[in-house]
């Protein structure tokens, strides 16, 4: 299961089930699709397994920003693309930088938002109830229906900063932070997007043997006992 979300609204946007011989790179496209092209995408944020040239050629035709850490030792690309081209700031800069500066000043850890939405999913059930492919797909497009509509719809926290003025004479004002719930809201113009991957197992039906008549008389002894 490959999932995007949307970062202010931790909306699941674009979802997409693959069987297990599939990468996730090849499903970027795919995702960024399902996103309408009247709708601005301001960034697309994923790990290095999609440091590729069809991702980046993906995220640019959508007028969007990259941040995608370069995998390591990872060399510049020709410049003939506008995708090429923007991977390879990202890689002149790590290597400036240094990975660790590159990936806080990129604000690449907000790609945990996404990392978070996985477990959210997964409490709706551990496992795949169906056996088709098909019917699995349809199952986890409506726990995404019901994840959006029923747990995000409802209610995100919002932390705003507040000056408290309570404090000792003589202290300066201390800053403490406050969470709010919001309802409803959907604004997804200049928005980032955010892109992870998961599986999900099936569910696995075992049988047990029946006992036989001897083993059935011996337990209902027991049990009178």
């Amino acid at each position: 299961m490959h999932i995007g979300i949307d970062e202010e609204t931790l909306e699941v946007r674009a979802v997409g089930v693959t069987t297990t011989n599939v990468g996730d790179a090849p499903m970027l496209p795919e995702l960024l699709g399902q996103i309408p092209l009247d709708q601005n995408i301001g960034s697309v944020t994923a790990d290095g397994a999609y440091d590729t040239r069809k991702c980046h050629d993906a995220i640019a035709a959508r007028n969007a920003h990259a941040v995608i850490p370069p995998r390591k030792n990872a060399k510049p690309w020709k410049p003939t693309s506008a995708g090429a081209m923007a991977r390879n700031e990202a890689v002149n800069a790590s290597r400036y930088l240094g990975r660790a500066l590159w990936q806080r000043l990129s604000v690449y850890h907000r790609r945990s938002r996404v990392e978070t939405k996985v477990p959210c999913v997964k409490l709706l059930g551990q496992s795949l109830m169906t056996r088709d492919f098909d019917r699995q797909v349809a199952e986890i497009q409506v726990r995404i229906a019901v994840l959006n509509r029923c747990y995000t719809a409802l209610g995100i926290p919002v932390t705003e900063a507040v000056i408290s003025l309570s404090g000792e004479r003589g202290s300066p004002p201390s800053n403490r932070f406050v969470q709010q719930s919001r309802s409803g809201g959907c604004c997804i113009s200049s928005s980032s997007f955010k892109i992870s991957s998961v599986i999900l197992p099936r569910t696995f039906y075992f049988r047990t043997p029946l006992l036989s008549g001897r083993n059935t008389k011996q337990n209902q002894q027991r049990g009178k006992t």
